[in-house]
């Protein structure tokens, strides 16, 4: 029997490209351990994000490439998760109890960046995060009927709020505190500052990724978000209209200014099938999130079909990704999802909290 080497092994993984991570696994830094013992080989392979189902699936996959190589009668891989921070903008620092910020933004109102929002916070949650979401519209807050969540948070300490959990996931949203109806009739420095409250005053219970569902537009909201909010990666929400593109545009343009990684955009709405006769309609255009995508070379994290059961569900209290965990279109946002935590496991991490902090006091 011919001796296999370690190298021949990791040769055989090379081969494999991983679709949400788009390279091997050997050059993604996620190979933790190969021992191989005779005949037997055993693998360890430790991911930056959730996976859900993929595990076994991929477990399953360079388990049969291992196996096939010459000389090994048994590979047993082992695939598991570790979320860690990841580096955010020059001084400002991490929140307590939230290790990652992902802001959801679009340059324009009526593409769905709310819906999209909580679903991919679900899904998320779905493939084993744990997960928050900050309501960031303070005008027109949305997230409490999208979570079907009324109630006010706690505050056990008369100075921070309790987050609202629902569905699985943390939320807060200034839609919590005031009357549904109650219009916010607030200069900008109030609204910067009630978002800044909304952030810091909640007590978050680690959480792997805080979704921001931001207002649309490039003002101060999204200014100061992007100032003094330490976020780890933005996520750009269109439809495939060249109107919407055209400010979506504006909006990943902002976040490369101010230093903040844009992890892909999302098309919604991309295409309309009858409900009645399965006829496919490309009702705002066609292939516009992907040309986005190529010409500032970010990635199409995917796109979302027009269907009247994601507004029905969400309107609802009952988001898709909730209310039919094994549709297709959650199927979509769990894969969006995915590639969203894939993108933000590939870059550098934050090493802050490791360091010990020195504390001088007079004795």
């Amino acid at each position: 029997m011919a001796n296999v080497s370690q190298t021949q092994v990791e040769d055989v993984i090379k081969g494999y490209i991983d679709p949400y991570l788009e390279q091997d696994l050997v050059t993604a830094k996620v190979i933790k351990n190969i021992a191989v013992d005779g005949d037997k080989v055993k693998l360890e392979v430790v991911l930056g994000f959730p996976v859900g189902d993929y595990k076994a699936e991929l477990a399953a996959k360079l388990k049969e490439r291992i196996e096939g190589i010459d000389g090994i009668s048994s590979a047993d891989v082992g695939v598991s998760t570790s979320i860690q921070s990841h580096q955010v903008q020059k001084g400002v620092n991490h929140i307590d109890g939230v290790k990652n910020i992902i802001a959801v933004a679009s340059g324009k109102g009526g593409v769905g960046k709310s819906t999209t929002s909580v679903n991919l916070a679900l899904a998320l949650a779905a493939e084993g995060a744990t997960v928050g979401l900050l309501d960031a519209d303070i005008y027109g807050p949305s997230q409490p009927r999208m979570l079907g969540a009324h109630q006010q948070p706690d505050s056990k300490d008369g100075n921070s709020l309790e987050p609202i959990t629902s569905h699985g996931i943390q939320s807060m949203s200034i839609g919590y505190l005031i009357d549904e109806e109650t219009p916010m009739i607030w200069r900008g420095p109030m609204v910067t500052q009630a978002l800044e409250q909304l952030l810091n005053d909640t007590k978050w219970k680690d959480v792997d990724y805080l979704i921001v569902d931001l207002p649309p537009g490039t003002g101060d909201t999204q200014l100061t978000l992007a100032q003094r909010v330490p976020v780890s990666g933005a996520v750009i929400v269109t439809t495939p209209q060249d109107i919407a593109l055209l400010d979506a545009r504006k909006g990943l343009k902002m976040f490369q200014k101010v230093e903040v990684p844009v992890l892909g955009v999302i098309e919604n709405m991309s295409i309309h099938i009858c409900s009645e006769c399965g006829h496919e309609e490309h009702i705002f255009g066609k292939g516009g999130g992907e040309s986005m995508a190529e010409q500032f070379d970010v990635d199409l994290l995917g796109a979302l079909p027009l269907d009247i059961s994601i507004r029905e569900q969400a309107d609802g209290g009952n988001p898709t990704v909730a209310a039919d965990p094994d549709g297709r279109i959650t199927q979509i946002y769990r894969d969006i999802a995915r590639r969203t935590a894939a993108k933000l496991s590939l870059r550098a991490r934050d090493f802050s909290a490791a360091f010990p902090k020195i504390v001088i006091q007079n004795n």
